[in-house]
């Protein structure tokens, strides 16, 4: 329940705070970071490197205030970082670039025509040419070796036979809009304006020089990712859940051939769990994948493997990382393998040779989360081992950064928030641990201090806790946390038991057992706070989406010491959260022992619902109306329980928002500003 970024016009703060908590308004000046600012941020992603190492193209990001939608065009630096420059303008968005195996031409991926459509760039003359006139989303781009072919992957719509016929109704006569007829196993998805649309997705090939895309897979199954092309150009390599029962074993793919010619089609792995992300080596004879052997657990660490190419001599590569691995590309010798991982709440770029040997190379990969600072990033290799990535640190969202094969150094290229940050002071970010009062394990977390911090001063504390609940915070760029510091608060974040990036022990000690004991992590990292003196504990709060939001309520059905809470998109009844979310399949399958009519007590005990008889904390509710992934039913039974226990209460309803509620810049700032009124009401004098 991991959620993404978040962001509406400007709202400002009412009442009146000590100086130290001051609200943000646009007349408090522009020496902090400020809810208008939310609209200024721009940041990296999907940085493609040439073929040769010399320039990287890269999708910049930003914010379109009049629209209140997110934008991109596509750039180009050099290696060394000059020359920076826009391929493309506008206002509408340029993604997905990928350069031709010879470099000369960049395909890419734009709105500009009203719907996605691909495009192909001359970097010669700048000369651009339409490919398609596709009705769907193209996706998972990939050149074939010699560049006369583009595969992709696409959704092939399926209209399903009416259930009913009903009259014809008369000429100009406005009738009820029909029913929805449902028999499918997965009918919604959050993010995707709830309802699923009938189909499947298969790989298509189109020429390069443009046509008409020929389907190659069929079937009724999904084909998604990015194909991998095989060095003849005869075959795609992908992966699959192809089993008969896949709605209901939603992880157990497959890595499959594909001939182009004819569709004949062999599957290379037979595992029980996941194997995707395939991708073939240079010389043709190995194929590096991703996955695990499935032990039907919360938690379990995504590793690297190879295979020879006709699916024999499988190998693990990764063992002795104990970390999640993702986004392998080939070296050019095709003696390994290059990949991103997450350790301790940061994201590095690392090498396992074929002989098992890991290397690490640069660190603070990622950025591309402007809420809240999660883990992600993305890069890219060139054939000398030259690579681009997306740079982050708190004091700033994802730039452009390169480095090379055999270092540890990366060289930031691009500043693009510096025109913004320049003229504001932002609250500095200090990595604490600390051991926890339940074990004694060593807890990572990281506390964000006001503006001016001043150790002699007593200061507001918000304890925020992350979603997933299998993900990670770490020392990376967050809006949200900047502007609580902004407003005068202390704030901390943390890693408790069940976050990743920690291995396969640590991530699973939440299995069949959350919330649990990383109530006793968040406790113990509130302590360590106080401990260093600067913190009023008559003044402590606590918010969190998603997994946060379960943590959260939970926290406050077990102490009172909090003054006020918010609890954003959370679970709060596991029994009805499993029979209305869309993740229901996975939710049963993973996270819990079976059904809920056949384990009650199970689905009750972990219910922060079994605990709001004890609540006394005044509680804020804030979730989308469109949420599928924590409906916003969660919400209103909590919301209507803690009524009936005359607790103070409010529900905030974000129209139209999915779970990732800050897609639009507009909802991060409307979620900012009511948490920090929230707990401006129940502020306490200074102490």
């Amino acid at each position: 329940m991991r959620s993404m970024k978040s962001i509406l016009a400007a709202l400002c703060l009412t009442g009146t705070l000590p100086a130290a908590a001051a609200p943000m308004r646009q007349d408090q000046g522009s020496t902090r970071f400020i809810l208008e600012d939310v609209f200024q941020l721009e940041f990296v992603s999907d940085p493609q490197i040439s073929p040769d190492g010399s320039q990287i193209v890269f999708v910049r990001n930003f914010m379109d205030i009049m629209t209140d939608r997110p934008r991109s065009n596509l750039w180009v630096v050099n290696y060394d970082g000059s020359d920076l420059r826009p391929l493309t303008t506008g206002n509408d968005n340029y993604v997905s670039p990928r350069w031709s195996p010879d470099g000369r031409r960049l395909l890419y991926m734009s709105t500009s025509d009203g719907s996605s459509q691909l495009y192909v760039r001359w970097m010669d003359n700048g000369q651009i040419a339409k490919l398609t006139q596709v009705t769907e989303s193209p996706s998972g781009l990939t050149w074939s070796p010699d560049g006369r072919w583009i595969a992709f992957s696409m959704l092939v719509p399926e209209a399903p036979a009416p259930f009913v016929k009903l009259p014809a109704k008369p000429e100009g006569a406005e009738w009820a809009e029909p029913a929805r007829f449902i028999d499918q196993v997965q009918y919604r998805a959050d993010g995707q304006r709830g309802f699923v649309e009938p189909g499947y997705s298969h790989l298509f090939v189109l020429p390069a020089e443009g046509g008409t895309p020929r389907q190659i897979t069929s079937g009724a199954y999904n084909h998604g990712g990015t194909p991998s092309w095989t060095p003849d150009g005869e075959s795609l390599v992908f992966s699959a859940n192809r089993r008969e029962d896949w709605q209901y074993d939603p992880l157990d793919s497959e890595v499959y051939v594909i001939s182009v010619a004819d569709g004949s089609l062999r599957q290379l792995t037979d595992r029980r769990g996941p194997d995707n992300s395939p991708i073939v080596s240079p010389d043709g004879r190995s194929i590096a994948y991703l996955g695990f052997d499935d032990r039907e657990q919360g938690y379990q660490v995504t590793q690297l493997y190879v295979t020879d190419r006709d699916g024999s001599n499988r190998r693990l590569l990764s063992e002795a990382l104990d970390r999640d691995v993702s986004g392998p590309v080939w070296s050019a010798d095709s003696r390994g393998v290059f990949f991103q991982y997450d350790s301790e709440g940061n994201t590095s770029i690392g090498y396992a040779a074929l002989n098992g040997e890991i290397a690490g190379y640069v660190r603070d990969v990622g950025g591309l989360s402007l809420g809240r600072p999660y883990a992600g990033g993305q890069f890219s290799v060139s054939q000398n081992g030259r690579f681009a990535y997306t740079h982050s640190r708190p004091d700033h969202p994802a730039d452009l950064a390169v480095g090379s094969r055999g270092s540890d150094a990366g060289t930031r290229l691009t500043a693009l928030n510096d025109d913004l940050f320049a003229h504001k002071e932002l609250g500095d970010v200090e990595e604490i641990w600390y051991e926890s009062s339940f074990d004694s394990r060593r807890i990572q977390g990281w506390i964000v201090k006001p503006p001016g911090f001043d150790p002699n001063t007593k200061y507001p504390l918000i304890l925020e806790i992350h979603g997933g609940p299998f993900a990670n915070y770490g020392d990376r760029f967050a809006a949200e946390l900047q502007l609580y510091a902004a407003a005068g608060y202390v704030v901390l974040y943390i890693n408790p038991r069940g976050s990743t990036s920690y291995g396969g022990e640590f991530g699973n000690l939440i299995h069949h057992n959350y919330p649990g004991e990383d109530y006793d992590d968040l406790m113990s990292g509130v302590d360590a706070v106080i401990a260093r003196g600067y913190v009023d504990e008559s003044n402590l709060f606590v918010t969190g989406g998603s997994g946060g939001g379960v943590l959260s309520s939970w926290i406050i059905g077990k102490t009172n010491r909090f003054a006020a809470a918010v609890v954003a998109k959370p679970v709060i009844n596991w029994y009805s959260w499993v029979l209305t979310a869309d993740m229901y399949v996975y939710g049963v399958k993973y996270w819990f022992p079976g059904v809920p009519w056949e384990n009650q007590d199970h689905y009750m005990a972990r219910s922060p619902l079994s605990l709001v008889g004890n609540v006394t904390t005044p509680t804020m509710l804030l979730t989308g109306e469109a949420d599928y992934r924590t409906p916003i039913s969660e919400s209103e039974q909590y919301y209507q329980a803690l009524k009936l226990q005359r607790v103070e209460a409010a529900l905030v309803r974000i129209p139209d928002a999915s779970h990732g509620i800050a897609a639009r810049p507009s909802n991060l700032m409307s979620k900012v500003a009511h948490v920090l009124q929230w707990f401006q009401r129940y502020r306490k004098p200074m102490t």
